[in-house]
């Protein structure tokens, strides 16, 4: 695991990065395909399993680049950790604190009230180990960009050889489904990435699914309970509405 964080901190830039400029034909906007994701329609949740999954795949796989700057570990209880396991994965990080009686900083272990530390310590630091490229935290990101999940999981999946007529910029990668096509970060997901602890087989097309329905998550965690206020809010005005209708009737059939 060690070796591919290394491998995704020195070569991956960003998914999200400027594309270069490639001949129109080549360049021509490829249409993301519709994924089936748990959480779609009005009555579409998030599966528990495949939230913790994708939570898997960015810790191993994308933590090493990307943030997540407004997710602290205690809301990975809404994945289904429990506190004793937050705790302990909290306590594997650490995290910046202070100032101390000194007026000086200091690092301490991780607590569940803590956000997820970045992997760099600021901007200039990401630009510095990316070649000038900044990975961007990817909290909002399945909000930030059209397409949202189905987008992420289309870009992960995306990866292939350049046609016969297009030379890539140094440093650059194909990618059927980013903007322009040349995306500064290496294809990161491959067949057996991660071990998944639950078991299931981390094939690319799983790990990309598990990761867009995480990152879905991360941007809007609340939308299991907004879409059951709604539907809830929908059946009371439909109930309410027969009521209405069934007094109005009463009272103007009294009046005649």
């Amino acid at each position: 695991m060690l070796k591919r964080l290394a491998a995704s901190a020195i070569a991956a830039a960003s998914i999200f990065v400027a594309a270069a400029d490639t001949p129109a034909e080549a360049a021509k906007a490829v249409p993301v395909p519709d994924y089936d994701f748990s959480f779609d329609g009005v009555f579409g949740t998030f599966d528990q399993m495949a939230k913790q999954r994708g939570f898997q795949v960015y810790r191993e796989v994308c933590a090493a680049c990307h943030g997540v700057r407004f997710i602290a570990f205690r809301n990975l209880m809404a994945l289904g950790y429990s506190e004793e396991e937050v705790k302990a994965l909290a306590a594997e990080y650490m995290v910046e604190d202070g100032p101390d009686e000194n007026g000086d900083m200091f690092t301490r272990p991780g607590i569940p009230a803590d956000r997820i530390p970045s992997p760099y310590r600021n901007e200039q630091e990401a630009r510095l180990l990316n070649n000038g490229a900044y990975p961007p935290d990817l909290s909002l990101m399945a909000k930030k960009r059209k397409g949202g999940p189905d987008y992420i999981k289309a870009l992960l999946v995306g990866y292939g050889e350049p046609p016969a007529d297009v030379e890539l910029m140094p440093g650059m990668y194909w990618n059927d489904y980013f903007p322009g096509h040349q995306i500064a970060m290496p294809e990161i997901l491959f067949d057996g990435s991660v071990t998944y602890a639950d078991g299931t087989e981390a094939t690319l097309e799983q790990m990309s699914l598990d990761l867009a329905t995480f990152l879905m998550w991360t941007a809007e965690p609340s939308m299991d309970q907004r879409k059951q206020t709604g539907i809830s809010v929908m059946l009371f005005l439909l109930v309410f509405t027969g009521l209405m209708y069934a007094v109005k009737r009463k009272v103007w059939a009294d009046i005649h």
